[in-house]
């Protein structure tokens, strides 16, 4: 499912960082996955974007098939700096970002420092702040998830028991399946380096007070894409960004959690206008 891509590897700040390439020619658009996930989380959107765009997902240090790194530099400096040496190494000027979750406060923080090179944003159910409820909640499902499972329907069903993942199941499935892999007994455990679920005593995986000066400086059209059943996209927040960047769009995906797919209807049409693929 989805446009077939290329697997490659690039050495970044130290690290063997694997990224997807659905080829496409035109410019640079490069996705970024949320905290648990990986790259192919845009296998079924790239077939969208080829025709115009060239399109690249990258997997966060720590996750996929990127190395992992010092269990201290998973947090959003790091990752910013990956962001900008990765595209500086692929010499690709400017470039428009699809950032789902945490890849969305990525976006936004090297959007808002560096303005010049980003063109256009989707922010994939993420505002520059978290609701403190959201984030506890956040954090406890992932300090808390199961090493290892049975089955990957075991997996799939872990994640609908917090309410995260698309509406539809085949989606969810091509998404999930790329998140683990088989260990020595027979299961299934996850790609990601555990110290991402349980990081050292005093390392904050994001600022508390959130990244509204950043969000604030960021000179690129923005679109928001909110689950409308998510709960890390609250209705406020949204709100709040839309009233300080009154340009911005805005889609809401009815009947998804936490988070949208970008393969469903109103998420397609949505983006394909941002994108200027309706005409």
């Amino acid at each position: 499912m989805g446009t077939e891509a290329t697997g490659k590897f690039v050495e970044i700040n130290g690290l063997r960082l694997h990224y997807l390439d659905y080829r496409g020619t035109g410019p640079v658009i490069l996705c970024i996955h949320g905290l648990t996930r990986c790259a192919h989380d845009f296998d079924s959107l790239a077939t969208h974007l080829t025709g115009r765009y060239r399109v690249l997902s990258l997997d966060v240090r720590g996750r996929g098939d990127s190395e992992w790194g010092p269990p201290d530099r998973y947090n959003i400096h790091s990752y910013v700096s990956d962001l900008g040496a990765f595209l500086d190494r692929l010499e690709i000027a400017r470039a428009n970002l699809i950032g789902t979750s945490m890849g969305g406060r990525i976006s936004i923080v090297y959007a808002g420092a560096n303005p010049a090179r980003i063109d256009r944003i989707v922010l994939n159910d993420i505002g520059p702040a978290l609701d403190p409820a959201a984030l506890a909640n956040l954090n406890r499902w992932v300090r808390g998830a199961p090493s290892e499972f049975d089955t990957l329907d075991d997996v799939i069903a872990f994640y609908r028991s917090i309410g995260f993942g698309p509406r539809n199941e085949g989606d969810f499935r091509n998404i999930v399946k790329w998140l683990v892999k088989p260990i020595a007994n027979g299961r299934l455990g996850w790609k990601m380096d555990p110290a991402i679920s349980q990081p050292p005593p005093g390392i904050a995986p994001a600022r508390s007070d959130g990244y509204w000066d950043e969000f604030a400086r960021m000179d690129s059209p923005v679109l928001i894409v909110r689950g409308g059943l998510s709960e890390i996209l609250t209705p406020e927040i949204a709100a709040r960004m839309l009233a300080a960047r009154p340009d911005a769009k805005m889609v809401t995906v009815p009947g998804v959690g936490h988070a949208p797919s970008l393969n469903e209807p109103e998420s397609l049409a949505a983006i394909s206008d941002f994108f200027g693929l309706q005409s």
